[in-house]
């Protein structure tokens, strides 16, 4: 995330449930991710496990951008 963006989440995350919900819903599975990632080997199980949480991430990312888009259009 932009240096920018880190400002509008800072900015808006006490004022915005949405935007707070997609944020920390973010940073649960990049913890979830770094703990699995941090392994030497992965079961199968876990492999698929992986994969379904980096698209869950990316889902919450592009929530979070959705968000900040309006305050950049309607903020400036």
């Amino acid at each position: 995330m932009e240096k920018y963006d880190e400002a509008l989440v800072s900015q808006w995350i006490d004022k915005d449930p949405e935007l707070k919900k997609y944020v920390e819903e973010h940073r649960d599975l990049e913890r979830k991710l770094e703990t699995l990632e941090g392994k030497v080997y992965l079961t199968t199980d876990e492999e698929t496990e992986v994969r379904k949480l980096k698209k869950l991430k990316l889902r919450c990312k592009d929530h979070i951008e959705l968000v900040l888009h309006r305050y950049r259009n309607n903020h400036l």
